[in-house]
């Protein structure tokens, strides 16, 4: 670790997100939040924290037997049923079109509004950074939380989006590959194991996603040897100063 960036570290510590009061969880797809972030997810519902859900796009391409218009409500069911497991009541759907047949600002204006509405102290999110993934729509919602993550607490531009601002002190992008911050999540990987593979059945019908839940086992292990916990889930955490002109900050 080069010097200025061991500097930078001790000068502008990166938030302990664990500490907040209020969690905003944006998935583009219904099922994302909970693969990237699910366990976590629990553990702060379980500790009182005010968690809610939003999810952008209605998933009507997720497949190949089941006509888009029924698969829409059929994941947004799922969708409901899967918070509910992990101890969340709070969901939100902007109603989007999956496979990027939306209007890049659409997507932006929901979730300023979401976060003007629910003012998230953290803002969790896929990262839109990770060199190998290739679905616009991941990329396009990372890219559309972390454009309102920094611009939250300034009310002029979020009046632009027909939002109010928020405070928001974090934002935390799951399914990354430059993890920076863990959380231990011992006790709460079979919750998020049941909230994917018993609610999500469109995505998962029968003994499918064999290959997924191994991934997340040992991804929990993995992360879990970095901060001595038997499970954790890990995240690229930027507090507001880390978001603008701080490049050193980005791994």
């Amino acid at each position: 670790m080069s010097i200025l960036k061991l500097v930078l570290k001790a000068a502008a510590p990166l938030p302990d997100i664990e500490k907040f009061d209020r969690y905003l969880f944006i998935g583009p797809h219904p099922d994302d939040i909970e693969i990237g972030a699910g366990a976590t997810a629990a553990k702060l519902a379980a500790r009182g924290k005010s968690v809610c859900f939003l999810i952008c796009l209605d998933g009507r391409y997720g497949s190949e037997t089941i006509p888009p218009e029924e698969l829409v409500g059929i994941r947004k069911q799922e969708a409901l049923a899967s918070a509910k497991a992990l101890g969340v009541s709070d969901v939100r759907f902007l109603d989007l079109s999956d496979g990027g047949f939306y209007k890049p600002n659409e997507l932006v204006r929901g979730i300023a509004q979401t976060v003007g509405e629910f003012k998230p102290d953290v803002i969790f999110a896929p990262d839109p950074c990770v060199t190998s993934e290739c679905h616009t729509d991941h990329l396009n919602v990372g890219n559309a939380a972390r454009r309102i993550a920094y611009f939250a607490p300034y009310a002029g531009i979020m009046r632009e989006h027909g939002a109010e601002p928020a405070p928001v002190a974090a934002l935390a992008y799951y399914m990354t590959a430059k993890a920076n911050r863990f959380v231990k999540t011992k006790g709460f990987l079979d919750k998020q194991l049941d909230a994917i593979f018993a609610c999500h059945l469109s995505q998962f019908p029968g003994s499918s996603g064999g290959a997924i839940k191994l991934y997340l086992k040992l991804r929990s292990i993995t992360f879990g040897l970095r901060c001595l916990s038997p499970a954790a889930e890990g995240f690229r955490v930027l507090g507001p100063v880390h978001m603008h002109c701080l490049p050193e900050m980005g791994d």
